[in-house]
């Protein structure tokens, strides 16, 4: 008995430390945190989130993947809780939704597979693409219904994925199972952030657009009738349809698949019709907004580069207010577009709806003499976003010959040798002086730095040393002699820091390494006919951006940093001011200060949420690889409408050149438009009754 005793024991304590050795090595460490996340959440899981239950999601919340409020089975106080345990702060969001992208089912396909038995998506598109010639259409096969947890998706009778909007919870699982990225998640924000990828289903009309606006959606808007949602689908954007009606210069025109076989459709003067329809009703038409987010935004200068970039802020849910030195905003629109072409009514009722989506506009108040960067800063503003204009705004804004500086010690190279030119010298130089560009002119303005004392002038140069003109060689050369400056080159100016009203550094990055190297720096000269639009924020520290009380308003010393939006997708890989896509002078379109403004916002939108600036390396550039067409086929010749001119005596009656479309000549241009895809295009319907014939 004894002996058992003794072999039971010794049994237990081998396994005893058995267990204790296992536990050792096998133990699997849990983070507290996700416990308590996942003690919060309701345990449905249902999928809904986007994971396959509430213990991955609690994972994913904990590593920053998912949003506290990501759970679609809970309410805010589930979100909130969540938010307490990860010490964040809750803001509404607008929802996601599936959103379909492509226009031509199955049955229009002109070239179909057979899938011998396949019925999932993702196993067709390895035979061939599918069953149509372009490599991005919709299979139809419908996994993304048959995916849907909510059954939210149907596949249509054109063989097309249809959403119901009130079952669809924006959890991306039909995302996820589409192989060709035809059906995503869309949003407000998304929608205002979204740069064109070249896996997606584009227009050539769309891609020519400076707004990228979706050119094929209204039109077809126009042929149903529904012009209101046509001005709708227009403001997504571009906040001002009936001025950009009159006088854009239509590059989507030119890429108009119609040009294969007669004349482009009159894209423009269809844009002004619904404009103008809009404004006839007296019935503004306004497109959708996040929620508010209580973030501030200050939008300095009020032409149309800054009224666009409030109106995105605005609809992003951020409070945004415009502040603008003249009386009146809408810069060289104002002033420089004969009346005949675009009168102020019309100017100010697209204004009015900027407004009446929630946009202040402070007049009357100018940069540097009513208020500075560091004061806005300092009265909550989290974002200050420069939005000047070039040489032509500043006479028609300042009149004279006044000297700007917008931000803390920056100023245009040709203010500083004009000033010099004429004995004024009303620039004071600093010990330590930054030259951005302009080759020999750069090079005459750091002289007159090193004559007014300047001690340390750096030179940026975009070139190489090599590429400088003979007289800009000379020049250098003579400087570099005297040592009265450092040449640096293939850099440009990245950003700038500050305290209140002084820099004090400066960023500078090389174009071919992008390697960065911060430098102290008391003045910037720049060589251009304007100021770069920059976005200036508090530089926080870590704590700082804990607490949100550090964007409140308060009273002492601001660090500020200066950043560029980031560039167009054609010039992403350029960097610094006035890198090659960038604005020298004025905008040579509205349209284009229109996509700039856009991009703006996104960038400051980006910048207050921490996401990084850079953009998908597929983003869609007028140099992608994408499919595309030489010709169309069965599409019969049908005559453009030509827009009515005003004769003399109606012009002076009226003082309007071009009278507009008339509902009948909108809807009969409407019905010239392809209503195209990617490569597809609708054909018309005899002209294929003949292509049959033949064919027989």
């Amino acid at each position: 008995m004894i002996e058992a005793v003794f072999i039971m024991g010794g049994l237990g304590v081998v396994v005893g430390i058995g267990l204790a050795a296992a536990s050792k090595i096998f133990y699997v460490y849990v983070d507290p945190q996700i416990l308590a996340v996942e003690d919060v959440l309701p345990g449905a899981n249902c999928g809904g989130c986007g994971y396959p239950g509430c213990s991955a999601n609690a994972e994913a919340i904990v590593a920053g993947k998912s949003a506290p409020n990501s759970c679609v089975a809970a309410g805010i106080e589930t979100a909130e809780a969540i938010a307490a345990i990860m010490g964040v702060a809750i803001e509404a969001t607008e929802p996601d939704i599936a959103k379909p992208g492509c226009y031509f089912g199955t049955q229009d396909a002109d070239t179909r597979f057979i899938y011998k038995g396949l019925s999932d998506c993702r196993a067709a598109s390895l035979l061939s693409g599918g069953m149509k010639t372009c490599t991005i259409g919709c299979l139809g096969l419908g996994s993304c219904a048959l995916a849907c947890p909510f059954g939210a998706i149907t596949m249509g009778p054109d063989n097309l994925p249809k959403v119901d909007a009130e079952k669809c919870t924006g959890c991306g699982t039909c995302e996820r199972v589409c192989p060709k990225h035809i059906i995503t998640l869309s949003s407000v924000t998304r929608r205002i952030l979204k740069e064109y990828l070249d896996d997606e289903c584009t227009t050539p009309c769309q891609r020519a657009c400076p707004a990228g606006i979706d050119i094929r959606e209204y039109i077809h808007q126009i042929q149903l009738g529904d012009y209101s949602r046509a001005v709708q689908v227009i403001k997504e954007r571009n906040p001002f349809p009936t001025v950009i009606g009159r006088i854009c210069p239509r590059p989507c025109e030119d890429s108009c698949r119609r040009n294969y076989v007669d004349d482009p459709v009159a894209i423009n003067f269809l844009k002004r019709f619904a404009a103008d329809y809009e404004r006839d009703s007296g019935k503004r038409v306004l497109p959708y907004k996040a929620p508010d987010t209580d973030r501030r935004i200050a939008v300095v200068g009020g032409g149309v580069q800054g009224l666009s970039t409030a109106f995105f802020s605005v609809r992003l849910g951020h409070d945004t207010t415009v502040f603008e030195a003249s009386s009146e905003t809408g810069g060289l629109l104002r002033s420089a577009i004969a009346s005949e072409r675009l009168s102020a009514q019309v100017l100010d009722w697209d204004i009015d709806g900027i407004t009446e989506m929630g946009v202040k506009i402070e007049t009357g108040k100018s940069l540097g003499k009513d208020f500075t960067i560091s004061s806005l800063l300092n009265q909550g503003f989290e974002a200050v976003f420069l939005a000047t204009g070039g040489w032509d705004s500043r006479l028609i804004r300042l009149g004279g010959n006044e000297i700007e500086e917008l931000f803390p010690g920056a100023y245009l190279q040709i203010d500083l040798i004009k000033s010099d030119s004429e004995r004024h010298n009303k620039i004071s130089c600093g010990k330590k002086v930054v030259i951005a560009g302009g080759g020999k002119t750069g090079l005459e303005a750091a002289k007159i730095c090193w004559d007014l004392g300047s001690e340390n002038i750096v030179v940026l140069f975009r070139e190489n040393r090599e590429d400088l003109s003979k007289d800009a060689l000379a020049l250098l050369e003579e400087l570099e002699q005297e040592n009265a400056v450092i040449p640096v080159f293939n850099a440009g100016v990245n950003r700038v820091f500050g305290q209140d009203s002084q820099m004090e550094q400066l960023e500078y990055i090389d174009i071919n390494t992008k390697q960065t190297t911060i430098i102290p720096a008391r003045n910037l000269f720049m060589a251009a006919g304007r100021f770069p639009e920059m976005i200036f924020t508090k530089t926080l520290t870590e704590e700082d951006q804990e607490d949100e009380s550090s964007y409140a308003v308060t009273s002492g010393p601001v660090q500020w940093t200066g950043v560029l939006p980031y560039k167009k997708p054609e010039f992403k890989e350029e960097a610094g001011i006035f890198a090659q896509g960038d604005a020298l002078t004025d905008f040579g379109a509205a349209i284009k200060a229109i996509g700039a403004g856009r991009r703006a916002a996104a960038s400051i939108h980006k910048i207050m949420y921490g996401i990084p600036l850079d953009l998908e390396e597929n983003v869609l550039t007028p140099e992608s690889d994408i499919q595309d067409v030489d010709h169309v086929d069965y599409v019969a010749s049908k005559a453009r409408n030509i827009m009515p001119i005003s004769n003399a005596k109606e012009l002076a009656e009226t003082g309007i050149l071009e009278k507009g479309y008339t509902e009948q000549m909108a809807i009969a241009e409407a019905n010239r438009c392809l209503q195209c895809g990617l490569i597809c295009y609708e054909k018309s319907p005899h002209m294929l009754i003949e292509a049959k014939k033949c064919a027989a």
